[in-house]
Parts: C-alpha cells; structure tokens; sequence
C-alpha cells in the first residue's frame, strides 16, 4: 500500500515546493501536510543538489557526528539546537532546504521544527548511513 501511495505521488509530480522545479517523475516522494514537510528519496536529493536554485543541504547531526563525515556544502545545525526561534544560518523560510542526519530520525524531527518555524520549502531525505554519494570530512 505504501509503495502505491509513493507511486501515485511520484507520477503525479507533486511538491510542496512552488519556487523549485518539478521533481522528476520517476521520484520518491511523500508530503504531508500535518509535519509541513516533504520526504524525498535519497536519489531525488542528489538530483536536486545539482540544481543551481540557492537550496541549502542541512546536517543536523552533531559536531562530532559532521566532522567525522558530511555531504559537500552541508551546513551543521544540530536539531537538538533547534528551538523556538529561527536559526541565524538560515534567515530565507522560502529557500530550498534538504535535511538528512545519521538515519532519517533527527532530520524528520529538525523537518517538523523547521517547517512550524514558517520554514516553506522543506526536504527531508534520510540519513547520512545510507548515502552513496560523495562524503567529505574535516581535516
């Protein structure tokens, strides 16, 4: 059944996200309207990366969890930090931004603060363990 509601939403193109480019079509995708966010898959996130639309790639696992090994151009905030006000690195709540962690837990997490904090255009993508693209580490 999941698979059929994934489907229907990847041929459908839908996307939460009005300022960006269609998603493609042969996506994962799910929006929910109750958590303000959309999750794509991690192929679709790559996808989007190559775009030159001002998104950000948001990690939001710890310091120690980045340094060890981080997507290129993520920036760090970690949810725990996320709170009641808007994080100073992300001033735009319109701006594309792609969230993962180590899992896919902590980003759903940051996703739903992010996104009752006004945030618009919202991706969350899973967790860094499963990513088969480029990783880079702080020397």
């Amino acid at each position: 059944m999941f698979s059929l509601v994934i489907s229907l939403f990847a041929f459908s193109g839908c996307t939460n996200n009005q300022n960006s480019e269609k998603i493609t079509e042969s996506s994962s995708i799910a929006s929910d309207e109750k958590t303000g966010y959309t999750i794509i898959d991690q192929e679709t996130a790559k996808e989007m990366m190559t775009r030159d639309d001002g998104h950000i790639i948001l990690d939001v696992r710890r310091n120690d969890e980045y340094d060890a090994g981080h997507i290129p151009d993520a920036i760090l905030i970690p949810n725990e930090s996320i709170g009641s006000e808007k994080p100073e690195q992300l001033p735009d709540t319109e701006q594309i931004i792609l969230i993962y962690c180590r899992s896919g837990n902590r980003s759903k997490q940051a996703a739903t603060k992010l996104s009752d904090l006004g945030y618009k255009n919202l991706y969350e993508f899973g967790g860094i363990n499963t990513w088969t693209g480029e990783i880079v580490t702080e020397e």
